[in-house]
């Protein structure tokens, strides 16, 4: 094999769309995979893309699957967040509940945004039985404008990986988060179209 790429298998193209490729890889280890989304977008600006991705109470309105979502904790030296977010699951699943701290910055110098998010432990949201507290999560996105952050058009490269703690089998599984993320991709990029043309106040957090 090659010393050099330090055992990682290959990524596997999973699925083309007009808008994005996804492909997964298996976590060396695990019975786990990383996925991995390319996107782009021409319709809206890569700042109303941002922000309708942070902005949790707009979330609420135009993500069915919600069940909860808020703001624990805020960090206003770092500007990061701890949230807490419960999401239904196909029945006959419970619900999943998530506790991650996720951190955004804005690079004006490379033109470009970072959103990152990671499941952490938090004392305020002891686990609760009604739901499944999943523990490994991760996501990284990076938002590249086509020209600047006010204008139409962006690259997004996601990377993620999520274990939802569950004994169904794992094509299931593998079937839940692939068809799960480009389903919520396609939202929020109708989320962002809506709130453009709305001109909703969505908030604004590169202010």
């Amino acid at each position: 094999g090659n010393a050099g790429n330090s055992g990682q298998r290959p990524w596997e193209l999973l699925m083309e769309r007009e808008h994005f490729r996804l492909w997964r890889r298996p976590i060396p280890g695990s019975a786990l995979f990383q996925y991995r989304v390319f996107g782009s977008y021409t319709d809206v600006t890569p700042r109303q893309f941002f922000n309708v991705q942070l902005d949790t109470e707009y979330r609420k309105k135009w993500d069915s699957l919600v069940l909860k979502l808020d703001v624990v904790e805020r960090d206003p030296a770092t500007g990061s967040e701890v949230i807490h977010w419960v999401t239904q699951f196909p029945y006959p699943m419970y619900s999943r509940d998530y506790v991650y701290v996720r951190r955004y910055s804005v690079d004006s110098d490379r033109n470009l945004m970072v959103l990152v998010s990671r499941a952490v432990e938090h004392p305020g949201i002891p686990e609760d039985p009604e739901h499944v507290r999943v523990r490994t999560y991760e996501s990284h996105m990076v938002i590249r404008p086509h020209r600047s952050f006010d204008e139409n058009g962006f690259d997004y490269l996601l990377t993620y990986s999520d274990n939802p703690q569950t004994v169904f089998p794992r094509y299931c599984l593998s079937w839940m988060v692939s068809s799960g993320m480009p389903e919520f991709l396609e939202k929020l990029h109708s989320a962002a179209l809506k709130a453009k043309k709305m001109e909703l106040e969505v908030r604004d957090y590169l202010a």
